[in-house]
């Protein structure tokens, strides 16, 4: 990491960039963000991120965006989470609220095919890149080795939730450390706790406040109902977006504010839209929202209910990384959280790579089946179904990837063109 630390205006660049570069989901996010703060800028050491990624593994809620939220805390304090968290979701939930708009007036639309199966190529080339470095530099015994593969195994191979996987490896690391360090002084230990708590309440009052107005103003309206769903969704939602996605689908669907195929079209419009992939909540609430209301007050309730949707989906992540950060900052110099969490970086890496597989088999093979018994299960792509065009767009990010080193912005480019041009062939 480079001695000076970078200015508060140079690091709103780089988070701007990644805000809207965010394609691909956690995964291709977490690779984006490594690649432009440890590789790209120095700003901090690989230790650091695996530290900061274990942890936002924990945590309910976007993965991706608490750790660029950490990285801004971490180099510029509330101000910089603040920014960094802001930057990361802000051109994505623009673009969607905007995309949710023309989907009520027009329905479903296929333009963005060709774009999204070029950004899909450069996606897999970024998440594979991130996985050789990231498990490169974290992978350092066999303990560690095994507990990647025994991650990728269990998410590959089996049905068992991601929360238990993450919650066992750092189990291991705590029951294979030995004791704990010596405490630090109560004078430290009170000064952060004090600071903590401050931030804590400030973080809690700013969530909750749009969800208490509505409930004051309109208790019993689809907006205050949203923001109770929404706002329970960010305290339960350990295991990643498809997790909390699979939670919202029944709940939306009871609750009428969106079919089982609207959702599935939502999820569409998310993946070619920069950020999280949890943006399909905004998806929902100005649907949900717009649907209804009253004509004359439509399209205000859509707006209303797509930003209560991503306030109550986000803010939270602000909450959680500025409340424990200083104290799981603190473990890294005690051996047992240490451990726990060095274990949790290696499962972290079978969770990328299984990720890594799984997007790629969803991008080049057009069907498949999932196999399962008892707790086993399998995806199994039928070979025949090979989509040749993505093939050769993923084996051109790659190679532009690994074999010219090409800036993110610019691979994101080269393969929207390469998608279009694909399209105008009759290949994509």
């Amino acid at each position: 990491m480079t001695d000076s630390g970078p200015t508060f205006r140079e690091a709103l660049g780089v988070w701007l960039r990644v805000g809207c570069l965010g394609f691909g989901g956690p995964a291709g996010q977490i690779a984006l963000l490594h690649r432009a703060v440890v590789e790209e800028k120095g700003w901090i050491d690989e230790a650091s991120f695996a530290h900061a990624l274990s942890f936002c593994m924990l945590l309910p809620g976007p993965e991706a965006q608490q750790l660029a939220v950490w990285l801004g805390w971490k180099l510029h304090g509330v101000r910089g989470g603040v920014a960094a968290g802001l930057l990361f979701v802000l051109p994505g939930l623009m673009l969607m609220l905007a995309l949710s708009a023309l989907y009520v007036v027009h329905g479903r639309s296929e333009w963005a095919g060709p774009v999204l199966l070029g950004l899909k190529a450069a996606v897999v080339a970024l998440v594979a890149q991130a996985l050789v470095r990231i498990g490169g530099r974290t992978i350092r015994d066999r303990i560690s080795l095994a507990v990647a593969l025994a991650a990728f195994a269990v998410l590959s191979f089996t049905v068992l939730p991601f929360p238990l996987i993450i919650l066992g490896a750092g189990g291991l690391g705590w029951v294979l450390a030995g004791k704990p360090g010596a405490s630090e002084s109560g004078e430290t230990a009170t000064v952060a706790l004090r600071g903590a708590g401050r931030t804590a309440v400030i973080c809690l009052v700013v969530w909750l406040a749009p969800v208490l107005l509505a409930l004051a103003l309109a208790p019993h309206s689809t907006l205050a109902r949203m923001g109770l769903v929404f706002s329970g969704l960010a305290v339960v939602s350990v295991g990643g977006a498809y997790a909390a996605l699979a939670y919202l689908g029944q709940v939306a669907s009871a609750l009428g504010w969106v079919t089982p195929a609207q959702m599935l079209d939502g999820l569409g419009l998310a993946e070619t839209t920069p950020g999280p992939l949890v943006l399909v909540f905004s998806f929902v609430g100005f649907v949900g929202a717009y649907q209804a209301a009253a004509p004359p007050w439509a399209w205000l309730a859509g707006l209303a209910g797509g930003l209560m949707a991503a306030w109550t989906t986000f803010a939270p992540s602000f909450l959680w990384i500025f409340a424990a950060g200083p104290y799981v900052e603190r473990l890294r110099s005690r051996p047992r959280p240490a451990r726990a969490l060095a274990l949790i970086s290696a499962a972290a890496v079978g969770v990328i790579g299984q990720l890594a597989v799984w997007f790629a088999i969803h991008l080049l093979f057009r069907s498949g089946q999932t196999l399962e018994a008892s707790l086993f299960r399998i995806m199994v792509p039928r070979l025949e179904s090979l989509d040749p065009g993505a093939f050769g767009l993923t084996a051109l990010a790659l190679g532009l990837t690994f074999g010219l080193r090409l800036p993110v912005p610019a691979l994101v480019g080269v393969m929207l063109v390469a998608g279009l041009l694909l399209r105008a062939i009759g290949l994509a």
